[in-house]
């Protein structure tokens, strides 16, 4: 049941008031990427609506909307799940993501400038605190916030825009594996920064390609791990 599969206090009631559609749309695809909502939970539309404050009319558009987009699946007589990303899925998306992070870490590396270095090393101290902290919503979110700093230093709009396109489902692999990335992965982001103050455009590029795939590859052996 969808009472039983959200922490208590997860899930604020809309405000109003505002593009009801979009808020309510907005919400649950939050839910669903931070994995408050898993993957092959049902969702019922009263509940939904009852968690949220708002009428089953906008959660049924928003989950229409979330079907089309391949995060929720409508099945006949049955109702709506949220998506089980296949292993393929997950495969071909983070290929994707390192192709498009290896290039924004050498353009980051030809023009982040120092105050750019100086962001990225604080982004990097929160992320740190929040593994130390076992704070893994934290560790994600400041993960997010790092390769986003990336992508905005590398000054390239259309990077930024597909990238973009795949940042939510980015952040949906990783959450599962975040605990067992930890450390690592902010020693790995230390490395990028050093490449990227340097100014040395093929290792930050190295660093960034070898990043993501320590991702992709342990997000196919969580299970294993």
């Amino acid at each position: 049941m969808l009472s039983r599969g959200l922490p208590q206090g997860a899930v604020p009631k809309l405000e109003r008031p505002g593009p009801l559609r979009e808020r309510v749309y907005e919400a649950l695809l939050e839910l669903i990427t931070t994995r408050a909502l898993r993957p092959g939970q049902h969702l019922v539309e009263s509940e939904l609506a009852g968690h949220l404050g708002v009428s089953r009319q906008p959660v049924r558009e928003a989950l229409q909307r979330l079907n089309t987009e391949g995060w929720v699946d409508l099945r006949p007589a049955q109702g709506a799940f949220v998506h089980e990303p296949t292993e393929d899925e997950a495969d071909q998306l983070l290929t994707v993501r390192t192709l498009l992070e290896a290039e924004a870490a050498r353009l980051a590396a030809a023009h982040g400038g120092p105050s750019g270095v100086e962001a990225l090393e604080e982004l990097c101290l929160k992320g740190e605190r929040a593994v130390l902290a076992d704070d893994v919503d934290g560790a994600v979110a400041a993960n997010a916030e790092f390769h986003a700093k990336v992508m905005e230093l590398a000054g390239n709009a259309v990077l930024a825009e597909l990238a973009a396109q795949v940042d939510r489902r980015v952040r949906w692999y990783y959450t599962p594996v975040a605990r067992q990335r930890g450390k690592q992965s902010w020693i790995e982001h230390r490395e990028l920064i050093a490449a990227i103050s340097a100014q040395d455009e093929r290792r930050a590029t190295d660093v960034m390609r070898a990043h993501t795939e320590h991702t992709r590859r342990t997000y196919h052996e969580r299970e294993r791990g």
